[in-house]
Parts: structure tokens; C-alpha cells; sequence
């Protein structure tokens, strides 16, 4: 049995409440996180983990508005902790080196593949363990439960840490993924069977369309949706994606999703 100081006991540092959302920080060791629930009862939910973006963090704008519609439209829980190096995280030597590498490829007009690839797979072995440790806490919370369905969503940077991670979760039965290179995800990609909702950008200028494909086609799901958006990276459809990822996790994890109040 885990004693209050174990190094995965989850402990709560503050709580808010607002736009239907109950919103309590932790901590699950020395990992920041944020765990959105419904503001209305502590019924028994779904939990939906999302990893957030390359040089974001736990509650960016983007993680936020996609909790709302999980939260408030399909009545879900939904937690997020920061990746290592970033949001309330400290960054190492070799997180400021490989930033300060991406910025000079950026500015010189240079592949960021080369950079970003293998910093990010650096990050997924790190994030991988502390993902499992942080549903492990979780699940112990009497309205999430150790048998409740999980799913997970993330694009970018939140698809080379998720990955890894969903091959590895078998507790995890339903994935959202989009928007990353296949270099050091292939082989993760090949184990995993659940339904995946896949997202890319068919004129994408950084990632291009042959690698996406790549990826998508490495998922050994049966049940597998590609969403391909006109426009380049940064012209990711959001709003459209997120509505989609929220219906895609409702069907799967059992759970009508009803209009947002």
C-alpha cells in the first residue's frame, strides 16, 4: 500500500469551479496536473487523458476548451499533466539545447524533423511512466474508479508522447491522435488495436503528407478514421477536430454526448 509521501500518491493543491467545470489541481510526485470534472455530482465517469502540445503546458487555451466539451458536453472527466520541461515543469540542458536548436532551424528555414523527432521520443520515455503513474492515482478517486473507461487524446507533440503510451496502457481503449512525423512512432503505432481517430493537414509545410499517411497506416486498429483538413499547419481545423474527438470518445467509451450548457 502506497503511504501519503509515495512517489505516486496523488496529492490535490488547490480547486475552482466555473462554466460547469470543477477544476482541481495535483501533483502525482513531482508531475503537475489538472483534472477537470462535471461541477454537478460525483457520479461515476469516463477519464479522458490529453497531452498537450510542444512548448504548451497543462492548461493552455487549447487543452482548456477541448475539456470543456468533454466535460460539460459528454459528462467525462478529463486530465492533463505537463510534459517534461515544460508548463510548471523545470527544463533541462538538453531541453534548452534542443529548443534553442529548433529556433535556429526555424529561423534559417531548415527541416525541424531532424530536432524534433528525437526530442520528443527523449520526452515520451520520460512522460510514459509518469502517464501510467498519474492514471494509476487517479483511478483510485472513488468517481473515476479502476474499472472505468479511459481514453486519450493529443495531437503534435501529445501524439509522440501518446503513442507510446497507448501501446503500452491496455487500460486506454480509444485514441486520438494527429499531426506528428512516424520516424519513432512505427513500431508503437503497429501495437495498437483500439479505434484511433487520426488528424493531419494536407498541404501541411512541416510534416508531410507522406509521413502522416505513414503513420495512420501503421495503427493495427480495425476501426481507424483519417480526417485530412485543406490548409498547413497552423490552419488545423481546432474547433471542427475537437467537436469530432468528443463525439469519437463519447461512441467509445459509452457515454451520450449531450449539448453543452
Amino acid at each position: 500500500m502506497h503511504s501519503l509521501h509515495s512517489p505516486h500518491s496523488l496529492q490535490f493543491t488547490a480547486e475552482s469551479s466555473s462554466n460547469g467545470m470543477h477544476e482541481r489541481d495535483f501533483t502525482v510526485g513531482d508531475v503537475p496536473g489538472v483534472l477537470w470534472s462535471p461541477a454537478s455530482g460525483t457520479d461515476r465517469a469516463p477519464l479522458v487523458l490529453m497531452g498537450h502540445g510542444g512548448g504548451a503546458h497543462k492548461k493552455h487555451p487549447s487543452m482548456l476548451g477541448r475539456a470543456q466539451r468533454l466535460v460539460t458536453g459528454c459528462g467525462f472527466h478529463v486530465a492533463v499533466i505537463d510534459a517534461p520541461g515544460h508548463g510548471d515543469r523545470p527544463r533541462s540542458a538538453q531541453d534548452e539545447q534542443a529548443v534553442a536548436e529548433l529556433r535556429t532551424a526555424q529561423a534559417a528555414g531548415e527541416p525541424e524533423r531532424p530536432i524534433v523527432v528525437p526530442y520528443n521520443a527523449r520526452l515520451a520515455e520520460i512522460a510514459v511512466p509518469e502517464w501510467q503513474a498519474t492514471l494509476d492515482a487517479l483511478q483510485e478517486l472513488p468517481e473515476i474508479g479502476a474499472d472505468g473507461p479511459v481514453g486519450y487524446a493529443g495531437i503534435a507533440m501529445g501524439t509522440a508522447i501518446g503513442v507510446p503510451l497507448v501501446a503500452a496502457e491496455p487500460r486506454i481503449t480509444a485514441a486520438v491522435f494527429g499531426l506528428m512525423w512516424p520516424d519513432a512512432l512505427v513500431e508503437a503505432a503497429k501495437r495498437i488495436t483500439v479505434p484511433v481517430e487520426f488528424a493531419m493537414q494536407w498541404d501541411d509545410e512541416r510534416i508531410p503528407r507522406d509521413a502522416c499517411l505513414a503513420l495512420f497506416d501503421a495503427f493495427a486498429s480495425k476501426e481507424k478514421t483519417l480526417h485530412a483538413n485543406a490548409g498547413k499547419h497552423f490552419d488545423y481545423p481546432r474547433f471542427v477536430e475537437a467537436d469530432s474527438a468528443a463525439r469519437f470518445l463519447a461512441r467509445h467509451l459509452g457515454e451520450a454526448v449531450t449539448s453543452a450548457a
